[in-house]
């Protein structure tokens, strides 16, 4: 091989060093660009128990799959007891805007007043991280959980099969469309049921297909345009006595086989990117 003259090797050189440094650069932008969410999740503001379960929950990935940015509008569908909210709210409350939908209707359950009520707790004793919250209404035919299409992104967490076990699934999804603005997204994660056996209409055992959420999701005209096992658990094999609550954080069966459900961890969810489109 002949050699090459030392004033023809310098660009090569040149061009190696640019190559090899250009992939830390790239890592470097990225890291900038969720620094801010990397310090509020790892933040002493948020509650030790809350913290301790992003080994099963995934925060950061999570939001960042969704395209979570600090100067978007955000719904949380159902925040109660305010564990995004301890992510979300300080990350969206300098630039962007958090709605928080709480349960809404005539004739709201026990369980529903009592959630509402610790969620107003808990946004009250930290008015300096939650004062921008605005509360919205969820769960009636006619509640708005912002102003129609103006948000940017629509969250919920674990909350369809609870839709499901009271019929008001497709309205919650409408709900969502009607919210977003035309290209926004919609990001849901739930416990996903299998697929190999059929879908119980209403989600007893608190798991739901995800080919059950796909066609709720495009029922009410989104699009499904990503899907993630962020949140995969392939230790999750769902055929437990009290359901999805068997396993942590309920552990539902309290000290019975207890070692053997935490060792299997939290579920396993489907986390799935929905989008409203761009033209009617």
């Amino acid at each position: 091989m002949p050699r090459l003259a030392g004033r023809s090797f310098l660009p090569f050189l040149i061009l190696l060093a640019f190559a090899a440094i250009l992939p830390e650069s790239t890592a470097l932008a990225e890291e900038g660009t969720d620094a801010k969410l990397r310090a509020i999740i790892a933040g002493d503001d948020r509650d030790l128990a809350d913290r301790a379960r992003d080994i099963y929950r995934h925060p950061l990935e999570t939001l960042t799959f969704f395209g979570l940015r600090d100067d978007l509008t955000v719904v949380e569908i159902s925040p109660s007891p305010g564990w995004w909210t301890e992510i979300l709210a300080p990350y969206l409350r300098d630039h962007g805007k958090y709605y928080a939908a709480v349960p809404a209707g005539d004739a709201p359950t026990a369980e529903q007043i009592e959630h509402r009520r610790r969620f107003s707790e808990k946004l009250a004793g930290r008015s300096d991280l939650y004062a921008k919250v605005a509360l919205t209404p969820f769960g009636a035919p006619d509640a708005e959980i912002a102003p129609p299409g103006s948000a940017d992104l629509v969250l919920t967490f674990r909350n369809i099969h609870n839709w499901m076990a009271n019929g008001s699934a497709e309205q919650a999804f409408r709900s969502f469309y009607r919210a977003l603005k035309p290209g926004g997204i919609l990001g849901v994660e739930e416990h996903r049921g299998r697929a190999d056996q059929p879908q119980d209409p209403k989600a007893k055992s608190g798991y739901v297909r995800e080919d059950v959420i796909v066609a709720l999701a495009e029922q009410a005209g989104f699009r499904l345009v990503a899907k993630s096992d962020i949140n995969a658990n392939p230790r999750d094999t769902k055929d437990y006595p009290g359901g999805v609550w068997t396993l942590p954080p309920t552990l539902s069966q309290q000290d019975r086989d207890r070692d053997r459900y935490l060792a299997i961890g939290e579920s396993d969810r489907a986390t799935l990117k929905f989008q409203k489109p761009e033209q009617p």
